[in-house]
């Protein structure tokens, strides 16, 4: 069941994203609810796998901006830091960002 406490339980820092919804616990949940929703990290890696990196680059971009303000911090991180890589456009091996991002998505989504 997606809550705040099991939100924090997986390791999110709930507490700055209810503050940027005026501690509403119903509006925070369903922006973590959208944020969930949207189909980012597939076009992520797409956009890696087609070699990409510019696009690559705007979407995780964007997915950091997201995954911040719900303050989902167990996939922010991993986004931010593929993030910095693609804007270096450093050529190198983009798997085990992506696997990390899933598998913290994964484990945010089981509780919807």
């Amino acid at each position: 069941m997606l809550t705040v406490e099991n939100l924090k339980a997986l390791g999110n820092r709930t507490e700055e994203g209810l503050t940027r919804c005026m501690n509403n616990e119903m509006f925070y949940l369903r922006l973590v609810g959208m944020a969930l929703a949207d189909d980012g990290f597939e076009q992520l890696k797409g956009f890696i796998e087609a070699g990409d990196l510019d696009s690559a680059f705007e979407k995780a971009h964007a997915m950091k901006g997201v995954y911040g303000n719900v303050a989902l911090t167990t996939i922010y991180d991993p986004v931010s830091e593929i993030t910095e890589e693609l804007r270096a456009k450093n050529d190198i091996d983009y798997a085990p960002y992506l696997d990390r991002i899933e598998e913290e998505l994964k484990k945010v989504k089981a509780l919807l």
